[in-house]
């Protein structure tokens, strides 16, 4: 296979496929190839319109294409585990939209079928592939902050698209599971390490879920975070290191983009910017998708990893429910 290049069909039609239309065709070791929807009509109209030669009207169709070697799942979360199942059975390799799945049993469910049918299957976190994220994670690990003791993330915005998924708290919607998770996977990236202890809070909408998220976090050698998500909220997104020789500032970390920077503050007070050239972003993803399947590679983002981010949000979740911290 590593001759030519990995052959892709979209889950769906859903609006977050655009993000990989160029990417796929700017990629010489990948190309978009087909996409499927519930629907014969609406999956030729998606294909015409954006020029993929084949076109399916139900999931299971795309599956049984033996042409096809990657699937691209950005199905509504509680869909996810299914349907990457599914593909994998059928012989598939899986990119799944985050996130993963909605429960630690479907991660272990997802990371079986791949182990036994030998295909990669990997979380859609598109900005732990950028070159921002990659220069984060070094110099906290270089110790050019000192000893970290806090970590900051915030990552608000105003949803209010009626009808869809993630007001739904029954589909795995809500602020923590659509937003909330990015900060809480790059706070476990960059301290490479799992919380010992969470505590929550949340603000529920009229639908259920949770419109507001607060969450707290105690992690080994006594690092600190906290993260704030919401869809009430205007937009903010940043995250902030901590330690005693410095403080790093990432002012675009979830959707970084070509030129971004970096801001590293001094306990004297005087602050440098370090430039990142970056690339297109969701580019990292497509890529490292190759490297696994065409290379053997490790995919940058682990089932491991991602079971653990999901553990993470349920402690949340379940901190919010009782009132009281809970210990992973």
């Amino acid at each position: 296979m590593a001759d030519k290049p990995l052959r892709w069909g979209l889950l769906s039609t859903a609006k977050i496929n655009e993000a990989l239309l160029e990417p796929l065709r700017a990629s010489k070791r990948n190309t978009l190839a087909a996409v499927a929807s519930r629907s014969q009509e609406t999956a030729e109209a998606y294909a015409k319109k954006h020029d993929i030669s084949k076109a399916y009207g139900s999931y299971q169709a795309l599956l049984a294409d033996p042409e096809i070697d990657v699937i691209y799942n950005p199905l509504p979360n509680h869909m996810h585990a299914e349907w990457t199942v599914n593909a994998v059975e059928a012989g598939k390799h899986v990119l799944v939209e985050k996130p993963i799945a909605l429960s630690v049993a479907e991660v272990e469910a997802m990371e079986a079928a791949a182990q036994k049918h030998k295909r990669v299957v990997a979380e859609a976190f598109m900005y732990r592939h950028h070159p921002q994220t990659i220069k984060v994670i070094d110099i906290v690990g270089s110790g050019k902050l000192g000893k970290v003791n806090f970590v900051h993330g915030s990552f608000t915005i105003q949803f209010t698209r009626a009808g869809n998924y993630r007001l739904d708290p029954e589909q795995g919607g809500g602020a923590l599971w659509d937003v909330g998770c990015y900060p809480l996977s790059f706070t476990r990236a960059l301290l490479k390490a799992e919380p010992l202890e969470v505590f929550g809070w949340q603000l529920k909408g009229s639908s259920g879920i949770d419109e507001t998220f607060v969450a707290q976090m105690r992690f080994p050698n006594d690092v600190y975070a906290q993260f704030d998500c919401s869809f009430i909220l205007p937009f903010r997104a940043v995250l902030e290191v901590v330690g005693n020789e410095g403080r790093l500032t990432v002012p675009t970390p979830f959707k970084p983009g070509e030129n971004e920077h970096l801001l590293l503050t001094r306990p004297n007070g005087v602050t440098d910017t370090i430039t990142i050239p970056g690339q297109s972003l969701y580019i990292g993803e497509v890529e490292d998708m190759a490297d696994a399947v065409l290379l053997g590679k490790s995919p940058r983002v682990s089932l491991a990893d991602s079971r653990a981010n999901v553990a993470a949000i349920l402690a949340l979740f379940e901190s919010a429910r009782t009132g009281k911290p809970v210990t992973l």
